[in-house]
């Protein structure tokens, strides 16, 4: 296609800043959206199963501590979530709850809560509601050091930037440029890379063994630089 079609198709608007980013080269503008395309394509496909996983460890985690319902349970009268402080964790799993309806099981609630929601389970109140054991999902975390505390603050902070990051794929926004400037580079998407295999290190997964055959970052972010 020419680029003249694709800019019509897409909006000069967003192709700008490919055309720059790649010298007024048109072909190589076109090629670098699709390439970006193909990244998010990839990285959504190893966010979707980070969150799975986050999910199960967690799911796991609570159902040993606080019982096999610990989501429903926790939002009745006097539940772990039932206070002003959990307010939007409570009402989160109301409304999953009672779009489920007749088809409610436990399984399905957590299947049907979104990544936000378990980011969430990390954060100061709702850490504290589930007797702080979230941390426990990271068994080969590290040590906290005077410099680096390695606690659940830490790790809500790292969620928030995967999180912020999949938001970000999923509104269609560019992941192959530095994030200040039109210049075309793979390090905002490879650092977010880094963060998800570290927290899959830390719950004790081999991410090479699991995302086998699903995993092509490297590879992709390798031809986005050689572009």
């Amino acid at each position: 296609m020419q680029y003249n079609k694709f800019k019509e198709i897409l909006s000069s608007a967003r192709m700008n800043r490919y055309f720059l980013a790649c010298n007024n080269n048109t072909k190589k503008a076109m090629t670098l959206y699709r390439l970006n395309l193909k990244l998010s394509q990839e990285f959504f496909t190893i966010i979707s199963c980070f969150e799975i996983a986050l999910r199960n460890k967690i799911d796991k985690q609570c159902i040993s501590h606080l019982g096999t319902n610990w989501l429903k349970d926790g939002v009745q009268l006097n539940g772990i979530f039932d206070n002003g402080n959990c307010w939007q964790t409570k009402k989160s799993i109301d409304d999953a709850i009672a779009k489920l309806g007749n088809s409610y099981t436990h399984n399905k609630l957590v299947a049907e809560l979104g990544f936000g929601f378990w980011r969430f389970m990390f954060a100061r109140y709702q850490f504290n509601a589930t007797h702080r054991i979230m941390l426990r999902i990271f068994p080969s975390k590290p040590i906290s050091t005077p410099t680096t505390q390695y606690n659940q603050n830490y790790v809500f902070n790292e969620l928030k930037k995967i999180n912020n990051f999949r938001n970000r794929i999923a509104h269609h926004e560019p992941i192959c440029f530095n994030q200040t400037q039109p210049i075309k580079s793979s390090l905002y998407a490879r650092q977010h890379y880094t963060i998800i295999l570290q927290l899959f290190q830390w719950m004790n997964i081999d991410e090479s063994d699991f995302l086998y055959g699903l995993d092509h970052i490297n590879k992709v972010c390798d031809r986005l630089d050689n572009l």
